[in-house]
């Protein structure tokens, strides 16, 4: 006997948002091979509304509400939808990330894993879009989670990318992400672009979904001279880490939007079998459910590849008549998320900074192709972090389609940053990685999002701090003009 428990997204207040499917996958068990009696089907609910509620305490209600309310149920399949995904997450962290979990199986639907793009525009217009409310106001702590780069969200997903792996298996738990990249343009919002981003459903990136994501940390060192004291600061990083997460399987559904009656990925699903609009969402959703070993996980991470491969290719090109004014047509490339977090060598956020991106073997802004970046966000609350979105098949080069002529794309990727104060008791210098294949290949990945931490050296002058000693009149009593460059040397 299956137990499914669903953890629904944000801000919603009725449990009409998890549609038909649960009766759909209770209809469909029998013939899978599987048994889920209505009894063993629990509608979770949670309050995401509040301003004061955060995220950390949903899932540590969620804890509770496990251990009070499923009384004898030893594991269980849990099935989320958008931030559902990042709050059982944060509890499966905190409660059970080195040992078994009452979850054998996390089954994300258009998960906001990074965030939502959406999340920046504040609570008064996001509680307006249909698109993602229900005309509620959304609570602020939960929001900002939610926003591109915030601090939560890299902690959770940098300990997550760094992770071994070990803790995917029968005696863990099983992890797979499903969602679509289609837009539901009778939910567009005209004032709010984001609601019809390609390379997303409306709300969430399919970037921002995928777990398989990759760190990386470029290091500004001190150079130190023969006697071991720093007497210059490099201009070119290091590369200090490079990791890739541990694999998770990534299924792109057709025609499936964020949310919806008619293309939702959740809430669109009809309780009828023979619906052939829910067929591929409730396959996908039972091809997760039949793992069991690592193998299968293993086999089912190669069979999402290759589906969600075709998918894209078959949505590449969208024609739009009926909805808009005039006729449209959509390219639907592949994307990439880049999370940039600048501070300095002794943890401090540095918030006042120019990044540029580079190509070519001169490292030149100007040799990237034309289109490449769709999108640029600072986080408001931790300013350090800047969230990009790239076109993907842009930057690395496309076939010839029926809209656009092949793009060439480009060979090396390079990065510049420009940190402020430059001058001053504590200052910074500028600091860049050259355009290079191997950061082109390491930073940008289809569907997927990269961290990178930037690490800068923070430069104090000696004058900072003296010793004088007295002899005679010649000693100068004031130092409240002490320039900082009166020592010379770098510290």
């Amino acid at each position: 006997m299956i137990t499914l428990v669903f953890v629904h997204g944000y801000s919603v207040t009725n449990l009409n948002t998890y549609g038909e499917l649960p009766l759909r996958l209770q209809a469909e068990a029998a013939d899978k091979g599987f048994e889920i009696n209505v009894r063993q089907i629990f509608l979770g609910r949670y309050i995401s509304f509040n301003d004061e509620v955060s995220l950390a305490d949903i899932s540590r209600a969620f804890d509770t509400a496990i251990k009070e309310q499923l009384l004898g149920v030893t594991k269980f399949i849990c099935i989320t939808h958008s931030t559902g995904a990042p709050v059982v997450r944060d509890w499966w962290n905190r409660y059970y990330n080195n040992g078994a979990s009452p979850i054998s199986h996390l089954i994300m639907l258009a998960p906001a894993n990074f965030g939502s793009a959406l999340a920046k525009l504040g609570k008064g217009k996001l509680s307006r879009l249909k698109s993602w409310f229900d005309g509620v106001e959304p609570g602020q702590k939960v929001l900002n989670w939610l926003m591109l780069g915030s601090k939560e969200a890299w902690e959770l997903n940098k300990k997550w990318v760094n992770s071994d792996g070990e803790q995917i298996g029968p005696n863990g738990i099983f992890p797979f992400v499903i969602t679509g990249q289609s837009i539901d343009r009778k939910l567009y919002d005209n004032l709010n672009s984001y609601t019809g981003e390609l390379g997303s459903d409306g709300v969430v990136r399919v970037a921002s979904c995928n777990l398989n994501a990759v760190y990386i940390k470029l290091l500004q060192e001190a150079i130190s001279d023969k006697e071991n004291k720093p007497n210059k600061i490099a201009s070119t990083f290091k590369i200090e880490s490079y990791k890739s997460s541990p694999q998770v399987p990534l299924r792109v559904i057709t025609g499936k939007s964020h949310s919806g009656d008619e293309m939702g990925i959740m809430k669109s699903v009809k309780k009828e079998k023979d619906d052939i609009g829910s067929e591929e969402t409730v396959r996908a959703i039972f091809d997760c459910i039949k793992v069991s070993n690592k193998t299968e996980y293993d086999q089912l991470i190669t069979k999402f590849e290759t589906e969600t491969d075709q998918v894209q290719k078959t949505e590449l090109i969208e024609t739009e008549t009926e909805l808009l004014i005039i006729k449209r047509n959509f390219i639907h490339d592949r994307f990439s998320q880049v999370i940039i977090r600048v501070t300095d060598s002794e943890g401090y956020p540095i918030n006042d900074f120019d990044l540029l991106f580079t190509a070519g073997k001169n490292s030149d802004p100007n040799h990237l192709p034309a289109g490449f970046a769709i999108d640029r966000q600072q986080n408001s609350n931790n300013p350090e972090t800047i969230t990009y979105f790239f076109n993907y098949d842009v930057i690395n080069g496309a076939p010839k389609n029926e809209l656009r002529e092949a793009l060439k794309g480009i060979q090396q990727l390079g990065l510049k940053i420009n940190p402020r104060p430059l001058e001053g008791f504590v200052r910074f210098v500028p600091c860049e990685i050259k355009a290079n294949k191997e950061l082109l290949q390491m930073a940008l990945k289809p569907n997927s999002t990269t961290l990178i931490d930037i690490v800068l050296q923070r430069v104090v002058s000696k004058e900072v701090f003296r010793m004088e000693q007295p002899n005679g009149d010649e000693i100068e009593l004031d130092f409240k003009k002490t320039n900082w460059k009166k020592s010379g040397n770098v510290e």
